[in-house]
């Protein structure tokens, strides 16, 4: 059946209420109205407000009670209404969350995820396009996911849910209305692990989230040219699955790196930099990186200036074949 990304979201937790009753779901807006994307429609109606229900506008407050919620035998799924919502909250998680297992010395997990939809394309106002991800995946001890496909999406929030430690589960927004022919429910995908999405031998195009399908789209089109480009899914960018990375760039020679978000001490730099450490020998060209720019997210009305396009990453392909 044909489902989009934010149908796959809403069954995935419908799935996870049903087969786990220590879940709950929770934040701005999440329970009568269904979330401001209305991932969580119907899930107040169908559970009740014991298990879905709606907050005061207090990220930090979301957070801290989760973390009370999870050391009491709760899995709590928080949303935070937008990525640019969420900095209040970064104390929690930065202080709290990402630290629990580490100093109760392994003994005691926060099995809770949060729910952040981030990055742009939506033509939105400011604070509603950021994109967060190098700073929760540079906390050590949280684990950072981002699908990029509807499938993956119901199958990785499931594993996020079911996870012992906190998970920070980022939304693309922009792919929300995205649309996969897909049978739900989809087996649990293992976190930590990419996934080559295309096979090729040119280059590697490696991308997370919202940018996945704009590499598949540059792949596509990069065949008039005679390209053959291979598309990694980095899907779990906190612990980041380096040897399926390797080994693509080990048979291609040259890798792309694509994020939304700004280029410098951005996401792509580590992936560059633990490429280089790996597989230095093999590489026929530097990695580049396609990003955002070194500025605030732009208004709407030039978003389209900053965000990476399929032709700027057939550029960036055509500049690592002239090494």
């Amino acid at each position: 059946m044909t489902v989009t990304m934010a149908a796959a979201l809403n069954t995935a937790l419908r799935d996870a209420m049903r087969d786990d009753d220590t879940v709950v779901v929770y934040g701005e807006d999440v329970g009568r109205l269904g979330g401001v994307f209305r991932i969580t429609d119907g899930l107040q109606q169908e559970w009740g407000t014991e298990r879905c229900f709606d907050t005061p506008v207090a990220e930090s407050g979301i957070v801290g009670t989760a973390i009370g919620m999870a050391l009491y035998g709760l899995r709590p799924v928080v949303e935070m209404q937008f990525d640019g919502f969420a900095y209040p909250a970064l104390d929690q998680v930065i202080s709290h969350v990402a630290k629990y297992r580490n100093r109760t010395r392994g003994t005691v997990g926060l099995p809770m995820v949060i729910r952040i939809p981030y990055g742009g394309g939506i033509g939105a106002v400011e604070h509603h396009s950021e994109s967060p991800e190098t700073y929760y995946a540079h906390t050590a001890g949280l684990t950072v996911v981002s699908p990029g496909t509807p499938g993956d999406a119901y199958a990785l929030l499931r594993s996020a849910i079911a996870f012992p430690d906190p998970v920070v589960f980022l939304e693309p927004k922009r792919r929300y209305w995205l649309k996969e022919d897909v049978e739900l429910p989809v087996d649990g995908e293992p976190i930590g692990r990419a996934l080559v999405r295309r096979t090729g031998t040119t280059a590697t195009l490696i991308a997370y989230g919202p940018m996945v399908s704009t590499a598949m789209e540059a792949a596509d089109t990069a065949t008039q040219d005679g390209w053959e480009l291979e598309v990694i899914d980095v899907r779990t960018l906190s612990p980041l699955d380096s040897d399926t990375l390797a080994t693509s760039v080990t048979k291609t020679g040259r890798a792309i790196v694509v994020h939304e978000g700004p280029r410098f001490a951005g996401y792509g730099a580590e992936i560059a930099a633990t490429l280089t450490e790996r597989v230095f020998g093999h590489l026929a060209a530097p990695v580049l990186r396609v990003t955002g720019f070194d500025v605030p997210y732009p208004p709407a009305k030039i978003e389209r200036h900053y965000l990476p396009t399929a032709d700027r990453i057939l550029d960036a392909v055509a500049h690592a074949l002239e090494y």
